[in-house]
């Protein structure tokens, strides 16, 4: 890697691109990181850990203080909150894998899950609103009862907690490696040391309160980053600038949005299944259906409902619309820079070859920026890594002291022994989600991971606020029939493609927790009776329906600023402008929506005096 600011003045940076696309041997000299770029980096450090030590009173306070930031967040903060936490580290990586291996369309894989967001937006969060918990987990001692139902509780806050979240950190933390690998030549371990220590160090100091006010921050400088990774990406001299870009022979096949219908393969593949199926029958961090995790912890957070709402749906807007286009196009332009993984492993010759895939394409084209410019974006990578990891770890931490160690283990514990119990797990995930990191080869790798092992609970999660029948077993054999069958079909030659194991996954699946259900005694009526009356008047009527109603004009607005935006960089006029116009339709119907909820929940009253706080208000 070279020392970008001289490259580019001396004329190197024309050498090292001919030198890396036409596959020429010989290393490259490890990239220079400036005085300017490491002042840039300590600032971004200093700012995150100097927020976490204003906010420590505050957030010691008690457990909910600690983990709900008091339950009087406004949604602009819990929103960008949302987006900043799926700004990862790892997203960029996944982002270039999925469109150097399947092109631009391969982001179907997650652009799907945008239906689940904008439903949990409109029809869920008010319930989660309503149930005023801490956790989500505590749903399910207020939806089942008895033993089955306490072990629910227990045993899924230790399986998302643990399990689920440590993967996701591991995914993430596997992204630091890579960029430590590609941009410092740094030996995994150490970026394991470094980017975790501080990270913990923030989170067991400043509780949540503290991650939404550095995620409002670090989201800034992560976006900021982003784009100019994309504006240097296509001023390098083997790409050309935008329109040479999309001229390239090696691009175009890989540029449409919508996969190709006459190959049925790609289609069902790309399209069908994520539209069909995947969006609600498959648990995804950040996109649960019916909400759960950080967005459900970030509803309960808010205010009152309306905030509740209004975040949940800025976050879908900025996730789907706002953020992935600086990101392929670093992908698009890598494939002409690094038109292989030969090429990726021959331009970076000290980087394990274990860990060289296409999502190291993303870390490698940074390695043409220019100072300041460099230390602005590796600014932005921690700012993405902090966030991710900050959240997951205040996350995981409010499941297991709240649902674990104050229901089984010490009941009585003091709000000042459960925030101590919270630092000192916030730790310990750390350590498991770093040794998991090292242990891992790809961002494809875990996500695929992630996907299979919820395939089939979704619906589940859809149906319980209104389905009596479903029950405390039907949970844990949704969980326990998906966790076994997708180990099953991990180490099970069968012959089939990924869509159609995962296909398989949800059938087995959902069959066996609607055949357990069906077979199991339903909750008693007085525990029904009691969660129907929180939410009465919410499900009574057309609100379920007109909920629907607005999810599918957001994910109008959502998917047509995405597609216009694609087209106008594409140098597609008139599809940009047919685009453009739907998403203002779109857009002026969803801020409709979010203000007749506004009014009727300072109209009815049924809230708390917090209610009348106008949107805008903190």
């Amino acid at each position: 890697m070279y020392a970008a600011a001289g490259a580019l003045r001396s004329g190197r940076l024309d050498k090292v691109a001919k030198k890396a696309h036409d596959g020429i041997e010989g290393e490259i000299p490890v990239m220079q990181v400036t005085g300017l770029d490491w002042t840039i980096i300590a600032i971004t450090l200093g700012t995150i850990l100097l927020v976490g030590s204003l906010v420590a009173r505050r957030a010691s306070k008690d457990s909910a203080s600690y983990f709900l930031g008091g339950r009087r967040m406004p949604w602009w903060l819990l929103g960008t909150s949302m987006v900043a936490t799926t700004f990862a580290a790892d997203t960029p990586n996944l982002v270039s894998d999925l469109v150097r291996s399947g092109g631009v369309s391969a982001n179907w894989s997650w652009w799907c899950f945008l239906l689940t967001g904008m439903l949990t937006a409109f029809v869920y969060a008010k319930l989660w609103r309503r149930l005023g918990v801490t956790t989500d987990n505590e749903f399910y001692e207020r939806r089942y009862t008895g033993r089955p139902a306490a072990f629910l509780r227990g045993f899924r806050a230790i399986y998302l907690g643990v399990f689920f979240n440590v993967l996701i950190m591991g995914s993430v933390t596997l992204a630091a490696i890579k960029f430590g690998a590609v941009l410092f030549d740094l030996p995994p371990e150490v970026v394991v040391l470094v980017a975790g220590g501080i990270t913990v160090i923030f989170s067991v100091a400043g509780g949540l309160l503290g991650v939404l006010i550095t995620d409002l921050i670090l989201f800034v400088i992560a976006m900021t980053g982003a784009i100019f990774a994309a504006y240097f990406a296509l001023e390098h001299p083997a790409v050309g600038g935008l329109h040479a870009l999309t001229q390239h022979a090696d691009v175009i096949p890989k540029m449409a949005m919508l996969p190709d219908f006459s190959d049925m393969d790609a289609l069902v593949t790309l399209l069908i299944v994520p539209l069909a199926v995947q969006w609600w029958a498959s648990w995804y961090p950040g996109a649960e259906p019916g909400g759960g995790g950080f967005v459900a912890q970030r509803m309960l957070a808010a205010r009152n409902e309306r905030h509740a709402v209004a975040a949940t749906v800025f976050f879908n807007f900025a996730h789907y619309a706002l953020r992935p286009w600086p990101w392929i196009l670093v992908a698009l332009a890598s494939l002409i820079v690094f038109p292989d993984l030969a090429s990726l492993q021959q331009a970076l010759p000290n980087v394990d070859p274990a860990i060289v895939r296409n999502d190291l394409a993303y870390p490698a084209m940074l390695t043409f920026l220019p100072a300041g410019i460099l230390g602005l974006v590796l600014a932005s990578i921690v700012a993405a890594y902090v966030s991710t990891i900050s959240t997951s770890l205040n996350w995981g931490a409010s499941y297991l002291v709240n649902d674990v160690f104050v229901r089984f283990v010490a009941p009585d514990a003091s709000q000042r022994a459960q925030v101590m119990a919270g630092r000192v797990i916030t730790v310990l995930l750390m350590v498991l989600a770093a040794l998991l990191a090292l242990q891992l080869e790809s961002a494809t790798q875990g996500f695929n991971l992630l996907l299979s092992v919820g395939a089939g609970t979704g619906l589940l999660f859809l149906l319980r606020w209104f389905w009596h029948r479903i029950n405390a077993w039907s949970e844990i054999s949704a969980m326990a029939i998906s966790f076994s069958v997708s180990c099953a079909l991990a180490f099970t030659e069968l012959g089939l493609a990924q869509w159609q194991v995962f296909a398989l996954s949800v059938a087995i699946t959902t069959v066996g927790w609607v055949g357990v259900t069906l077979l199991t005694p339903k909750t008693d009526a007085a525990t029904l009776a009691e969660f129907d009356r929180v939410n009465r008047e919410y499900l009574a009527g057309e609100s379920v329906r007109t909920g629907i109603t607005a999810m599918l004009w957001a994910v109008l607005a959502v998917y047509s600023l995405l597609f216009g935006t694609g087209h106008a960089l594409y140098g597609n006029t008139d599809y940009a402008l047919g685009f453009a116009l739907a998403a203002l339709i779109g857009t002026w119907k969803t801020v409709r929506n979010i203000l007749a909820i506004s009014e009727t929940d300072a109209a009815g009253g049924a809230l708390t005096a917090s209610t009348s706080a106008p949107l805008g208000t903190a």
